[in-house]
């Protein structure tokens, strides 16, 4: 039976939402097709089953809401559309790959995001941000069009109780078969044990919870994928109201700033073991540590100035452009130059102290940081940047896979241990707190420190017993 969707305004208890009926009207009447339903019950049971103790879970279960979607929609996937599936997927199956948590639940997070931006279709900034967001606007409206949809089941097909039926008597079946079969041989009854997942009072009431929220994610999804958002209706538009000296004047300052900063402190930037040995006062430790977390605000800080030059500058003639894009790129090649003083003071950093996951992960943010800069020098070649904004959430994602398939926490034992190596101490309180993906790499270490990260008190050294906090084995 169809229906006329008559659109609404979006109203909440406190008032309306800071969109209008054409960005994302409210269908009054729209009802949820029977393979959204049938799809989502499936992607449910699904979830019960592999998302609790199954490293393959939260990929079977990305497969099974991208199956949802492609059985809604009508018409094919853009390639922008397939991109996102690839990076979901991608994303997802870190935690098939993975055992550390920060990396598993970074990727799975970003998988979501990921997943509701590419069905929002946003491409600006401020339609991003929002179908970032778009996870908490769904709930009311998932549950008033799938309360619709069920209500309208068509009945007149076979009935509910026989339905029932004949899934009782299809289970009872393969129950007693399998059953029948296992005894018959240990190897299926083996085989039969490893996938049947086991069931008790706490293992039920989570797997029907696993099953709810599954369920309610794929309905999330295909109603989204059927009444998308036109976030992008509400970005601002640029403005234009500078004229030529009025940012010429404050940018061609800070680039000027720049260009002094880095001519002053090559030496200091780059100048590594040879700055610190002809520098008076001046040790491994200050030089490795010194201003650091201050660049890494200047790259943030340097970002936003360029947003609002560009957002605000006029470029209706030729000596505007021109200006733009001599000023814009000599800032975005200096602020590169920052990005490479970072990361080059982050791995001296790491040679001094030792490797661990926020200097990994800053260190990969840094990465990011520099790649967005090269996006802004190849969209001032043409003065046209639209694509920006998914550009650098393309970044964004493989930065995070490119981290994942670094396999972090064995980069970080490996490294530790080489620098045990060469050093002597090594901080085994850290290293015992890694996942097992780091098991590898710290079976390589001595056997004192070994049993001091494996999370005994004492480690034998020659033919004595030290602690595992002695300052020879671990860095106070």
């Amino acid at each position: 039976m169809s229906t006329i969707d008559i659109p609404i305004h979006p109203r909440t208890k406190h008032g309306r939402f800071p969109w209008g009926p054409r960005t994302w009207p409210v269908l009054r009447y729209s009802q949820p097709p029977r393979a959204a339903l049938i799809g989502s019950a499936l992607a449910g049971l699904i979830g019960a089953v592999t998302l609790v103790d199954n490293t393959f879970g939260v990929l079977i279960t990305a497969v099974t809401f991208v199956v949802v979607v492609l059985a809604v929609r009508s018409g094919r996937l853009s390639r922008w559309e397939w991109a996102g599936v690839a990076g979901v997927l991608a994303l997802a199956s870190v935690s098939a790959l993975r055992a550390a948590e920060w990396i598993v639940t970074m990727s799975t997070t970003l998988a979501i995001v990921v997943g509701v931006v590419v069905l929002s279709r946003a491409w600006t900034w401020t339609g991003i941000a929002l179908g970032a967001l778009l996870p908490l606007f769904l709930p009311a409206r998932v549950a008033r069009w799938t309360r619709r949809g069920a209500g309208s089941i068509d009945l007149e097909g076979p009935r509910p109780v026989r339905i029932g039926m004949v899934a009782v008597v299809t289970v009872a079946l393969c129950v007693v078969f399998a059953a029948l079969f296992g005894a018959a041989d240990k190897r299926f009854a083996d085989a039969l044990g490893a996938v049947t997942p086991e069931f008790d009072a706490a293992s039920i009431v989570g797997r029907t919870l696993v099953f709810v929220l599954t369920a309610a994610g794929a309905l999330a999804v295909a109603y989204v994928a059927l009444h998308p958002p036109r976030f992008d209706r509400l970005a601002p538009s640029p403005r234009r109201t500078l004229q030529l000296w009025e940012w010429m004047v404050p940018l061609g300052a800070v680039v000027a700033l720049f260009v002094v900063f880095v001519g002053f402190q090559v030496p200091t930037l780059f100048g590594g073991q040879g700055h610190v040995l002809t520098t008076e006062g001046l040790t491994n430790a200050e030089y490795a540590r010194q201003g650091f977390w201050q660049l890494l605000a200047v790259t943030v800080l340097t970002l936003l100035v360029i947003a609002v030059t560009v957002t605000n500058a006029e470029r209706i003639a030729r000596r505007d452009r021109i200006a733009l894009r001599a000023l814009l790129g000599v800032l975005c090649v200096l602020s590169m130059v920052i990005v490479a003083s970072a990361l080059h003071r982050m791995s001296l950093y790491e040679e001094q102290y030792g490797y661990t996951t926020l200097r990994l992960f800053v260190t990969a943010v840094e990465w990011w940081l520099g790649s967005v800069f090269v996006f802004l020098l190849a969209a001032g070649v043409r003065m046209s940047g639209r694509w920006i904004p998914r550009a650098v959430g393309v970044g964004a994602v493989l930065t995070v896979i490119a981290l994942a398939a670094l396999n972090p926490d064995a980069y970080i034992a490996r490294h530790n241990v080489e620098r045990f190596e060469q050093t002597g101490r090594i901080d085994v309180r850290y290293l015992s707190g890694l996942s097992s993906d780091a098991d590898a790499e710290l079976d390589r270490s001595p056997d004192f420190t070994r049993a001091c990260v494996h999370g005994r008190g004492l480690a034998r050294v020659g033919n004595a017993w030290q602690q595992c906090t002695d300052p020879s084995v671990s860095v106070p």
